[in-house]
């Protein structure tokens, strides 16, 4: 499977499996834990979410321009590394809860300050990852510019898509063993829709649901007879196993860093990329064909956006409807110190597929290739964007005769929908994230000028970036209209993709020669 790739993009690829570990271990608790900590509510925690997921990508342009300005790809890569580390620091660090709502500093009240301080750790995360991601992208991309390499240019972003979900099957995993593992030494036990009932207990004085808390406590190990005491402890002891887990992400980083730092020297500089032989063509580029190639960029770049808001509400949307619909009570793991059960086991199901299905998705191409039918990079964009769509049709269907949220809260619905509607949909989002990540970066990295290579990668993950900010609009259709509607939008959204690129599909073949 590795054969004929060079020997650096196995290095690159660990280094960023490392900081992929750390973000998967957050963005897999991210939304539950500002619902739980700060009494958000779904559009309120979304908004938060999508403008994170928003500055993550957006800041890779940032970085793009920072590394091509100053040449200095490499460091701008360990000083991005050095970044997000800090900001999981700061995440991890225990504070109470539930979070004291008077005014206490400067008009403030504590609860306001722990959220702002909370964006800010959430902020030196999204700038250090925009020095890292892009640029990394970019040098990978360079070790395949030389002719030895270039044909497998595809199949090795792919590969290197690969490890980044290693690393990410295993993060939701940590980060609920110890949430959970942190619960049980506290005598408790975890409970999905426990911390949402707390929050509304404790917010309305002791005086909205009552009734659901006493039973639910006693299931969850209280034999206590004063709620509020226990509401309040839960909450606390839930939310300080979330602080513990994003130490999980702090070592990850650790080890990425030293991966990277040890093979620094060995990988490729995109700023010494004009004294490659096999790029002097390239160099050589008329102005009319850089801009070109700059517009069909820009034309891809706008499709995507409409995808990237659909695949990535498997953190918001799809999180919400397996916290509120579906039942896990069967889907945990005794691992003695600690029991394996949360919505957040999810976020494994995605990078799973990614791992076991690269391979196949690979050899499918390879076959295609050896018959010479092999679909150009912008057809397989195309084929995955409609396979997207499959995937929300599917929850649509799924989700047909389920109360919306309003009245599914107000008659305190039980999880009932199985987990195997939630599995399916990932395997067929994974199938086309398969067509449609890996390729796109491959597809810049292809196209892009030479001179523009940071900036490109960037813009891509800009494009990225916008379609996570409109990502809230999701949980505000979520909480306002059928469950069933809202996965119709996102089907919609992926059809738009879809028709859109094919119709380009010609011309974006023609510029990528």
């Amino acid at each position: 499977m590795f054969k004929g790739h060079p020997k650096g993009m196995i290095a690159a690829a660990l280094a960023n499996m490392g900081e992929r570990f750390g973000f998967y271990t957050m963005m897999a608790i991210l939304v539950l834990f500002l619902q739980t900590k700060f009494n958000l509510s779904e559009e309120n925690a979304g908004l938060i979410y999508s403008v994170f997921y928003f500055a993550i990508y957006i800041l890779a342009l940032a970085g793009g321009i920072i590394a091509d300005k100053t040449k200095k790809y490499k460091g701008t890569i360990l000083v991005g590394i050095s970044l997000m580390t800090l900001g999981y620091v700061l995440l991890a660090i225990p504070t109470q809860t539930p979070v004291p709502t008077e005014t206490s500093f400067w008009g403030l009240s504590l609860h306001t300050i722990m959220l702002i301080a909370t964006c800010f750790a959430l902020f030196v995360i999204a700038f250090g990852n925009g020095l890292f991601k892009g640029n990394l992208q970019a040098l990978v991309g360079q070790m395949y510019d030389s002719e030895k390499y270039s044909a497998k240019r595809d199949s090795g972003f792919s590969l290197f898509y690969m490890f980044i979900n290693v690393g990410a099957i295993f993060a939701p995993i940590t980060a609920v063993a110890i949430r959970n593992g942190w619960i049980q030494a506290n005598g408790y036990k975890y409970d999905q829709i426990l911390p949402d009932v707390c929050n509304k207990f404790i917010s309305s004085g002791g005086t909205e649901g009552a009734d659901q808390l006493a039973s639910i406590a006693k299931t969850a190990g209280y034999n206590g007879n004063d709620l509020m005491v226990f509401a309040n402890e839960y909450l606390n002891i839930f939310t300080t196993g979330f602080h513990y887990a994003f130490s999980a992400a702090i070592g990850a980083m650790l080890i990425s860093l030293v991966i990277y730092a040890i093979n620094k020297k060995r990988f490729p500089d995109p700023a010494n990329k004009e004294v490659n032989e096999s790029s002097k063509a390239e160099i050589q580029m008329t102005a009319k064909e850089v801009k070109q190639r700059i517009t069909a960029l820009f034309a891809v770049f706008a499709v995507v956006i409409f995808f990237w808001f659909s695949f990535h509400q498997n953190g918001l949307t799809l999180t919400f409807f397996a916290k509120d619909y579906t039942d896990v009570t069967n889907i945990k793991l005794d691992l003695g110190m600690t029991t394996l059960q949360g919505v957040e086991l999810f976020q494994s199901i995605n990078p799973f597929f990614v791992v076991f299905l690269t391979p196949a998705v690979l050899g499918i191409f390879g076959w295609l290739r050896s018959k010479g039918k092999e679909p150009s990079t912008p057809k397989k964009i195309a084929i995955g964007m409609g396979i997207a769509a499959l995937g929300f049709v599917v929850m649509a269907m799924g989700s047909m005769g389920l109360p919306n949220r309003a009245d599914a809260a107000a008659i305190g619905y039980i999880p009932a929908v199985t987990p195997w509607l939630l599995i399916g949909t990932y395997f067929i989002l994974t199938v086309a994230e398969l067509f449609i990540s890996p390729l796109g970066i491959s597809f810049v990295s292809k196209v892009a000028p030479p001179k523009y290579q940071g900036i490109m990668q960037g813009l891509w993950l800009c494009a990225t970036a916008i379609g996570n900010q409109l990502l809230f609009i999701g949980a505000i259709f979520y909480n306002s209209i059928s469950i069933e509607g809202t996965w119709a939008i996102f089907v919609v959204a992926c059809l738009i993709s879809m028709f859109t690129m094919l119709f380009m599909i010609k011309w974006l073949e023609r510029v990528a020669k």
